[in-house]
């Protein structure tokens, strides 16, 4: 069993029986039977099944963005201003 944590998740907080966990599309998803027999997937991140960020748990699920995000978005954001020629 597991239990659906993300907040803005449509079935937040529901439980649901736990068929399989895979790594698809660059990350884990857990899988479970949809209310029409089939699977469906979701970010295992949006669950109880992975342990939660250390960052969600020190600032109290007050922090909107986790640090390896922020820096990703740095990135990001570097890489496109030096492919616009704004190279600072």
């Amino acid at each position: 069993m597991f239990r659906i944590t993300h907040p803005f998740h449509p079935l937040h907080g529901r439980q649901f029986s736990l068929v399989t966990v895979r790594n698809n599309w660059g990350e884990d998803r857990v899988y479970y039977e949809g209310s029409d027999g089939r699977l469906v997937s979701i970010p295992a991140a949006w669950t109880d099944v992975v342990t939660p960020d250390p960052l969600v748990i020190l600032s109290a699920s007050r922090s909107a963005f986790r640090l390896e995000d922020l820096l990703e978005l740095t990135r990001l954001l570097i890489a496109l201003d030096r492919e616009s020629g704004h190279d600072r």
